[in-house]
Parts: C-alpha cells; structure tokens; sequence
C-alpha cells in the first residue's frame, strides 16, 4: 500500500507541525484573514503551477490535515485529491541523473558513455520538479526499444516468437475475410480488495470493466455478477464499451472485497488484406459516427503540426486505405514502442494527450502508439480509433493491451497492431519473416483477443466525476472512487484486478 503510506506518514508529519505551531491564522495582501488550510493549498496549487510537484503534495497533504481537523469534509476532499493528483505527476520519474547513469549500465552491457549522455540530454523521458531534472523509472528499458541491436542480444534465446507469429505465419490462412477462424473464450474477472485497505466509511463506487459486442467479437455473455444488490447501473455488453457500475457501502463489507464476472465471446480473426483502393466508398460526412471519429478527444489530439505531418507522411497519395498504410510503417519506423508516464500524462495540468506526447516526444506504448496513429488518420478525415482491452498473442495469460482500427467504406473497420508488429524487430528472425510479420499486421488482427472499449476515450453512464483523480485512460481495469479512502484507492486497486480466459472451442 505505498500511497496509503506516503499520504499516512505525510499527514502524521502535518499533524506534528500542526501541534507545534498552533495553527496560527495569517492575512493576505489585503488584510484579509486567511485559515492555515486555505493559505496551504493555496501554497500547494501555486507549488503545483511553479512545476515544484513534491514540495505541492507536501503543502496539499498539509491542507488535508487541517480540514481534516477542522471538521471540513468538502475542503479535506479537494485537498485529497490535489494530493493524489501532485504524486501521480511525478511518482513514475524515480530517477535523478547519478541513478538514471547507473540504470543504463545495469541493463545496457558495454554502453559508452557519450551514449549514455546522448540519450539522457536529447531523448529520454523526464519530468522536472524543484528546478531538479528526473528521468523516468524505465529510461534503461526504453534505450533498449529504441536500439533494436542491442535489445535482439538480450532476447536471442528467450523469446518464443513462432507462438507469436502462429497467425501471422499460418500456412491454412483463409484468403478472404474479414471475419472468420472464431475461438468462444470463457473465463473468470476478479477484483479483489483486502480489508485492510478498505475505508471504513463511506460509499465505493466501482466500475468494472465487461466484454463488449464488436464485429470480431460477438455473443457476449455476463453472468455471476458478485454483489447484485449493489448493481446501480448494468451490466452494458453494448455501445462504445462494456461495464458495470456498483456503488458499495464500506459498512457492508465484511472482510475482503471480492468482485467476480463470469464472462464468455466469440472472437473471430480479421482478414483484410484483399481491400481493392480503387473499391473504397466516399464518406458521409454528416454521419455522427463519422464526426466523432476524425474530431480531437481527451487523448487523440488533432493539432496543425499532427496534420502537417500526416500530409508528409502520404505525400500526393489521397486514397485513404493507402494513407493509413503509409501512416502505419511511417509510426513503428519513426515511433518506436517504449514506457509512458501514463499516471503523469493522464494526471498532469495542463493535460498533455497521449498521442500529442508521442508526436512530440517520441516515445510511446501500444496505446500511445495507436492514438497517435489515430490522430494521424483524423487529421486527414479518415475515421480511426484506438481500442482496449486484453490480448493472448504473446501467452495465455491474458495482458492489457491497445491497438488501432480506420474505417473504409464497403469494407468497415479495418485493423492494425503496431505494438505487435514491432515486436518482430526485437527478436532474431529472418527478414522473410519479419516482413510478413508487420505485413499481416497491417490489414489483419488475430483472434486472441478481448475487447472492453472500442475508444480510448469511450464514455460511461454514470460518468467519472471531473473532481476525483481516475486512471481515465485506461478502462481495462477497474475505476474505483472513494470520498473517505485516505490513499489512492483507485492506482492500487489495479493490482487488485486479473482476468483468466481459457479458449473452450
């Protein structure tokens, strides 16, 4: 429970301080009395602006003591939060520039260096906080992604890449698609809270992610919903995602909080490598599906220098299958898969989007990877998403992952993986096989699969509350909100989640 013990001992280092001095009121520049609370998380917020993220969790945790003191729910919230929201900005940048050093070293054999310099002072990730630059907690891992060389050392005989190329390499592939081979998958999701880490008081309101009806996936089934009594909304296995909303008082809960879903659907394997350009439609437009799809979202961000180079990228190319093509190779030679501060980037103000941080910096993940490929895409009017949810590609055990659809007229959604199709440059392969790789990629999807949002910035009724701090992006694994919880109930409960599917026929 790490963020429960940092705001624990944080606000135990408070509540000394608020003893000692005896919660002495001030004044403003205009004479005004202003409570000890109010002027720390004014300081906090100033703080926070002046990009001092620590030193603001530290005044905010300082402010919650106090209201909390003072008996001022409403204000103790608003700090709480404010605290959640200054850790997860800087929490994923745990390295100064000593231990960043160290880390390459450690993982990276043989590196020199003005590598090393290189890659610190022009390409890594980091965050700067009291005027002190941090590097983020996998800056070894990502130069690795980034030297396709020196990764294919470390995973020469610890990769079973014939399991991971078993669709791509398929000598029985149907020729024509687009949906076809479907395995039914069942299995089991299970949240499960210890007591410990339960508040007291209070209501939770949890929600769970669900399978949900696409093209390639289809006969969804829900049952065995745990707690039906606290089911205010659901379960939905339909529209732009798939979840179920309870709100569960913490007086009701006697010992751990478990929340189980049998679920079960038909994924089926995408083949769309025969589309004709010539045989793409004209798009309407006007239609609402259109609209949403190629307009700027929370993280697809649709900018003038993201459509500037997209219209680089298709020079005096206008069909839109060939556009997306040419935008897929372009994002995994130019792009290459790393890490994100995804906690930083969904929690930082200003809001930074997830596509717009891989365009200018470079860096990137199976999601970031496919909303930027989005956003390419949209600027250029072609309809296009990024998806989340579970894939079984790289084990059976099933792994949070994103990927990327555009749509074409008389085709549908046509998809891509360019996480997955990446990967084929990690490893030692033949060149024959790692083109087919990428290739299949392209235009085809895999079934081993399961979708739980059809867009990364799917809405759900009811909707997050704007005042509380969620892991918005991701809606793989459950949004947990607490107004009595005193840690970052929602971040730890993430460890709390897993999925087990099993393919039944």
């Amino acid at each position: 429970m790490r963020y429960h013990a940092i705001t624990a001992l944080l606000v135990a280092s408070v509540l000394l301080l608020i003893a000692a001095a005896g919660c002495i009121a001030t004044t403003d520049e205009k004479n005004n009395t202003v409570a000890p609370a109010d002027e720390a998380y004014a300081r906090g917020l100033a703080e926070y602006g002046a990009a001092n993220y620590r030193v603001a969790e530290e005044r905010f945790a300082e402010a919650y003591a106090l209201y909390t003191a003072a008996g001022d729910t409403n204000k103790a919230l608003t700090a709480r939060n404010a605290i959640f929201q200054a850790n997860r900005t800087y929490t994923e940048y745990q390295f100064d520039r000593s231990a960043a050093e160290a880390a390459l070293r450690e993982r990276v054999p043989g590196i020199t260096d003005a590598a090393i310099a290189e890659w610190l002072d022009t390409r890594a990730q980091k965050l700067v906080s009291e005027n002190e630059t941090l590097y983020f907690y996998d800056v070894a891992g990502n130069y690795l992604y980034a030297h396709p060389d020196e990764m294919q050392k470390q995973t020469v005989s610890g990769v079973d890449f014939d399991y991971i190329g078993r669709y791509a390499w398929a000598e029985d592939r149907p020729e024509h698609g687009p949906y076809v081979n479907p395995v039914r998958y069942a299995g089991v999701e299970r949240l499960e809270i210890p007591h410990e880490a339960l508040p007291s008081t209070g209501t939770l309101r949890i929600w769970l992610p669900l399978p949900v009806e696409t093209d390639a996936q289809r006969n969804v089934t829900v049952t065995n919903l745990s707690c039906p009594d606290f089911i205010v909304a659901g379960p939905f296995t339909t529209g732009p995602i798939g979840y179920v909303y309870y709100e569960v008082p913490a007086g009701a809960v006697n010992g751990d909080l478990v929340i189980t879903a049998d679920i079960a659907f038909t994924s089926y394997e995408q083949i769309f490598e025969d589309i004709d350009p010539a045989l793409v439609g004209e798009y309407n437009t006007s239609d609402p599906e259109y609209l949403l799809y190629t307009k700027s979202e929370r993280n697809i961000e649709i900018t003038d220098a993201v459509r500037e180079r997209a219209l680089q990228i298709v020079g005096n190319e206008t069909n839109p299958h060939l556009q997306a093509q040419m935008i897929y190779y372009h994002i995994i030679k130019t792009y290459p898969y790393s890490h994100v501060p995804h906690a930083s980037l969904d929690a930082r103000e200003p809001k930074v989007a997830e596509s717009t941080h891989m365009f200018e910096t470079g860096h990137g993940d199976c999601g970031t990877q496919s909303m930027l490929f989005a956003a390419f895409c949209r600027s250029l009017g072609i309809p296009a998403r990024a998806l989340g949810g579970y894939q079984m590609i790289m084990s059976e055990t099933p792994g949070g992952h994103f990927w990327s659809e555009y749509y074409l007229p008389g085709y549908g959604w046509v998809p891509n993986d360019l996480t997955v199709a990446e990967a084929a440059d990690w490893v030692v392969i033949p060149e024959e096989k790692r083109t087919a790789f990428k290739e299949y990629y392209a235009t085809n999807l895999d079934s081993a699969r399961l979708v739980i949002q059809k867009n990364v910035d799917a809405p759900m009724d009811p909707a997050l509350p704007d005042d509380a701090v969620f892991f918005r992006l991701v809606k793989q694994y459950p949004a947990i909100a607490s107004d009595t919880a005193d840690y970052d109930i929602d971040l730890y409960s993430m460890g709390c989640f897993g999925i087990s599917l099993t393919a039944v026929e």
